[in-house]
């Protein structure tokens, strides 16, 4: 039956169906639905005969129909520890724009606390019913969790860890956090603090990787760190504030200080001012990421490029679930901004 005789004996019919753009254009439904997508492994000729079918009968896909068609969610999830917060956030907008130019719907879960955790990989084995591929964001799996993944059969990409086993972005955060404090060295400061949390307390390596950076760049330079100078921050600007103030109680108080985040800093910032004492005269602060507030506040920071990161991790994922068998992992580039929180150390010129 050609194009145009199918056309007409659906003219006067109900509206037309993936059915029978399928029957029009003599492939299957699956075809007709990866035609329309623009998706690839389908014949140039083959495209244009489905598009030819469908403009005749004047058919309308439907969402639900064409995903079940082609045999896919077309939906991929995003597992984000809290997903209020500034990082996690520019993350998500960048992996959603990636998702979204592809079509495809985009599910949050939330696995900040260890119920919610548990639950997430507790539910790996249906996952692949909800979800065509997952998006893990700081999220470091153990060898238990990494054998569910395996056997539950989803596509994984990573922001933030790096897995052998699939796709990830990541930033060399041991490097920038070595960068950050080399530069307060570097304007003389010897009592540098540090602003973090607990490593192993919070469920991402963040805390662990920018530690090791202070560490080895005190260390480097013949300072023994201060275990007194460490304080944890809990990655909020209340937390960053609450720290701040604490260092600030020790006799022999630090002059510099480095928060593992913008967030932190803005709060240390402020407890410095609400103490009546001066930044960076008293004390030079830098933070890590590359708020977009940090401009506003003069803060000198380690600006990571927190959206490119999640709209290249969720490019690797889509690559991935189109059968491509190659597993990239790209490290995202960091670069010190020095702005008006970090100054020499009184008396001292910068080295």
């Amino acid at each position: 039956m050609s194009i145009r005789n199918h056309a007409a004996n659906r003219a006067a019919a109900s509206p037309a169906t993936i059915e029978d753009v399928a029957i029009g254009a003599g492939v299957s439904m699956a075809t007709v639905s990866r035609a329309l997508r623009g998706l690839p492994n389908v014949a140039e000729a083959t495209r244009e005969r489905v598009l030819a079918v469908s403009q005749a009968l004047n058919y309308r896909p439907d969402p639900h129909a064409s995903r079940l068609a082609a045999g896919r969610t077309h939906a991929v999830g995003m597992a984000v520890p809290w997903l209020g917060r500034w990082y996690f956030s520019q993350v998500v907008s960048g992996a959603r724009d990636a998702f979204a130019a592809a079509g495809y719907d985009l599910l949050l879960f939330g696995v900040g606390s260890g119920d919610e955790r548990k639950r997430f990989v507790h539910e790996w084995g249906v996952l692949d019913k909800r979800v065509d591929g997952l998006l893990l964001v700081d999220l470091r799996l153990d060898a238990a969790e990494l054998v569910a993944v395996r056997q539950a059969g989803t596509k994984v990409a990573s922001v933030g860890d790096r897995y052998d086993e699939f796709p990830s972005v990541t930033v060399d955060n041991r490097s920038g956090a070595r960068i950050a404090v080399q530069h307060l060295l570097n304007l003389g400061h010897r009592d540098i603090g540090l602003i973090g949390d607990i490593p192993g307390l919070l469920p991402f390596s963040v805390p662990s990787d920018r530690r090791a950076g202070w560490f080895e760049a005190l260390t480097d330079a013949g300072i023994e760190p201060r275990t007194d100078l460490e304080v944890s921050g809990r990655f909020t600007v209340d937390g960053g504030h609450r720290a701040m103030t604490k260092l600030l109680a020790i006799r022999h108080r630090p002059t510099a200080v480095f928060a593992m985040s913008d967030e932190m800093a803005m709060g240390a910032i402020k407890a410095v001012r609400d103490h009546g004492l001066s930044v960076p005269d008293d004390v030079s602060i830098v933070g890590f990421d590359g708020h977009e507030l940090a401009e506003v506040m003069d803060l000198t920071t380690i600006v990571q490029p927190v959206v490119e990161s999640g709209r290249k991790a969720g490019e690797f994922l889509l690559k991935t679930l189109t059968g491509d068998p190659e597993i990239p992992h790209e490290t995202m580039p960091t670069e010190l901004v020095a702005r008006r929180t970090s100054a020499p150390l009184r008396g001292k010129v910068a080295g």
